[in-house]
C-alpha cells in the first residue's frame, strides 16, 4: 500500500490515527444576545453528537483540532482553546457508532477501533452565529445551531462537555475575549457587558463591569460614539494591539 494513501477512520483497525484518543470540538455561536452550541446529526440516524474526530499519526494534537473541526463544520480560521481531557470509563459507550454504522450499510465486528474506549481533549470556540455557514461533511446528515438551553440528547458525556466548555470560558472569559472576534474594531463599553451578560447568564452592574473592563488594560478609548447629542454620546472602545 503507497504511504501517500490518506488514513480514514472507517479502516477497522484505524490504521494512520493514533488509538483511543479524541477530539471533541464545543463551537459556542453568539450573536444578539443570544448563545447557541453548534451540534451534528449522524446519518440516517437520531444521534447528535458535538463534532469531533482523530489525530493522525503525524500530527500536532493542535492541528488536529483545527483540521477536525473543519472538516465536520466547514468552519475555517476559527479560535479553538483547549479546556479539558475527558477520561472517565463511563463515557465508554460503543452503541451510538454502532448504530450509525449499521444505518449506514456497515456491519462492524466487536474489534472495530471505533468501538474500542476513547480519551477525548475538548476544545471550544466563540464565533458569530450570523457569520458563519456551518456544511456538514459526508457521515452527518445536518450541521446546525442549537439554543444552549434547549439541546437535543446527546450521545456519550457530549452534554457534559458542553456544561465544562461554558464552564471553562466563563472562567477564562477576561483573557480570551480578543481571539474571539465577536465585536466590531470599535465598540460601546454597553456593547461589551452585553457580550459578557449573555455569556455568563447574568446581569452585570454598569458601574463594577467598566471599572473592572478597564482595569484590565486590554480597552484603549478612541473616541465618543455620535448617536444624539454630544452630552449623551457613549465611548467608544477598541482591544489594544498585541
Amino acid at each position: 500500500m503507497s504511504k501517500q494513501q490518506p488514513s480514514t477512520e472507517g479502516h477497522p483497525a484505524g490504521e494512520g490515527f493514533i488509538p483511543h484518543l479524541a477530539v471533541d470540538a464545543v463551537i459556542f455561536g453568539f450573536h444578539d444576545k443570544q448563545l447557541k452550541v453548534l451540534l451534528m446529526q449522524y446519518s440516517r440516524t437520531h444521534l447528535y453528537a458535538l463534532p469531533g474526530g482523530f489525530i493522525r499519526q503525524n500530527e500536532n494534537l493542535d492541528a488536529a483540532a483545527k483540521r477536525v473541526a473543519s472538516e465536520r463544520t466547514g468552519l475555517t480560521d476559527i479560535f479553538l482553546e483547549q479546556f479539558h481531557v475527558f477520561g472517565d470509563l463511563a463515557r465508554h459507550d460503543p452503541s451510538p457508532f454502532a448504530s450509525f454504522m449499521t444505518a449506514n450499510g456497515d456491519e462492524p465486528d466487536a474489534g472495530h477501533w471505533l468501538l474500542q474506549r476513547f480519551i477525548t481533549v475538548g476544545y471550544f470556540a466563540l464565533v458569530d452565529f450570523t457569520q458563519v455557514t456551518p456544511t456538514p461533511d459526508k457521515i452527518f446528515d445536518s450541521c446546525d445551531w442549537y439554543d444552549l438551553n434547549a439541546l437535543p440528547p446527546l450521545i456519550q458525556d457530549h452534554t457534559a462537555i458542553v456544561n465544562k466548555a461554558l464552564q471553562s470560558l466563563r472562567i477564562m472569559l477576561d483573557d480570551k475575549l480578543i481571539g474571539f472576534n465577536l465585536l466590531p474594531v470599535d465598540f460601546t463599553m454597553g456593547d461589551l457587558q452585553s457580550l459578557y451578560e449573555t455569556i455568563l447568564g447574568k446581569s452585570l452592574l454598569r458601574p463594577a463591569f467598566q471599572r473592572k473592563m478597564l482595569s484590565l488594560g486590554i480597552l484603549v478609548r478612541v473616541a465618543k460614539k455620535y448617536s444624539g447629542g454630544a452630552h449623551k454620546a457613549p465611548y467608544l472602545y477598541r482591544f489594544v494591539s498585541k
